[in-house]
């Protein structure tokens, strides 16, 4: 199953382990996720489901393309890390 990597940062504000997955996408897989953590959902998704503009998604390394349905596919023994996007220069 898939594992699932939260940036460390996020742990100033609630627990956010690496945790196991389940699904064959990026949204099925953290929808997995923040069912036994919902508090986690508000800080990597907005109100309508998409991304955060400051976060970021990768899985085998990979940026996923769709921010807004996250339906970038997920394998079986894939690892996703979500973290702070950064910007600026």
């Amino acid at each position: 199953m898939p594992n699932v990597h939260f940036t460390p940062q996020l742990e100033r504000f609630l627990a956010a382990p690496t945790r196991d997955g389940h699904g064959a996408t990026v949204r099925e897989v953290l929808d997995h996720v923040f069912a036994d953590n919902p508090r986690l959902a508000a800080y990597v998704l907005d109100d309508q489901g998409k991304l955060r503009q400051h976060v970021a998604v990768f899985v085998d390394g990979t940026l996923i393309k769709d921010r807004r349905d996250l339906s970038d596919a997920v394998g079986e023994n894939s690892e996703v890390f979500v973290m702070q996007a950064l910007s600026g220069g």
